[in-house]
């Protein structure tokens, strides 16, 4: 695939992933009762946030999701769609995370492509692919003052992440394009999607109400004390 290939690859999942998070981010909000106005402005956070982010990192300004107005666009459409037919995006099972895993995985390939055409080393590109994966669902988590998916014990980061390392080995094995982008997104979101479906988590940590008690005393320590 040639340079003008490639480059519209990058776009169209770029857009992909803005309209699929900006579903996210704008059923969340129909789901907390928000106007019409707080939804798009929802659905534009999410859908762009993770992009623009990226963008700032590696130097491409004016972020796409600023300068070219088909990110608006989609972000908007999404916002309408979901505020008129909500009914219809909720006959989906759990709507925002299956539209949240899909994001994740177009995002994260994405990013990594877009930082390697732009010539980051191969593991800070992986790395700014799952940032950018992440980035959309972490504002809107805070926008609904909600923890981030990503500091739970979901397989969030880590799902991204495998997405955005698949990407990197194809692109050094000099694999096609656009194999190896449909790859990871299937990894990411298959790894996304099985967690939710069947409950995958990370070791979490231990709270002080989970503190090793004491060991009870055996019969054996018994009978030495009244020996």
């Amino acid at each position: 695939m040639g340079e003008h290939g490639t480059g519209t690859l990058l776009l169209v999942l770029d857009l992909v992933g803005t309209f699929v998070f900006a579903l996210s981010g704008a059923t969340a909000g129909v789901k907390k009762r928000l106007d019409l106005f707080g939804i798009l402005v929802l659905s534009f956070a999410a859908g762009n946030a993770g992009g623009i982010g990226r963008d700032l990192l590696i130097g491409a300004t004016p972020p796409a999701a600023i300068s070219d107005w088909r990110y608006l666009g989609v972000s908007l459409l999404a916002g309408v769609i979901t505020f008129w037919r909500p009914y219809d995006i909720d006959r989906l099972n759990n709507p925002v995370l299956l539209f949240d895993a899909a994001g994740l995985g177009l995002f994260a390939v994405a990013g990594t492509q877009k930082a390697l055409a732009f010539g980051l080393h191969p593991v800070m590109a992986a790395t700014l692919g799952m940032l950018t994966g992440i980035g959309g669902g972490m504002t809107r988590d805070v926008l609904l003052t909600e923890i981030p998916t990503v500091l739970r014990a979901d397989l969030y980061a880590v799902a991204a992440l495998a997405g955005a390392t698949l990407v990197v080995i194809g692109t050094r094995l000099h694999l096609s394009v656009a194999a190896v982008a449909i790859g990871g997104v299937v990894l990411c979101f298959g790894l996304r999607f099985m967690s939710i479906r069947y409950g995958w988590r990370l070791p979490t940590a231990r709270g002080h109400d989970q503190a090793a008690k004491p060991r009870p005393k055996n019969r054996e320590d018994n009978g030495k004390r009244r020996s």
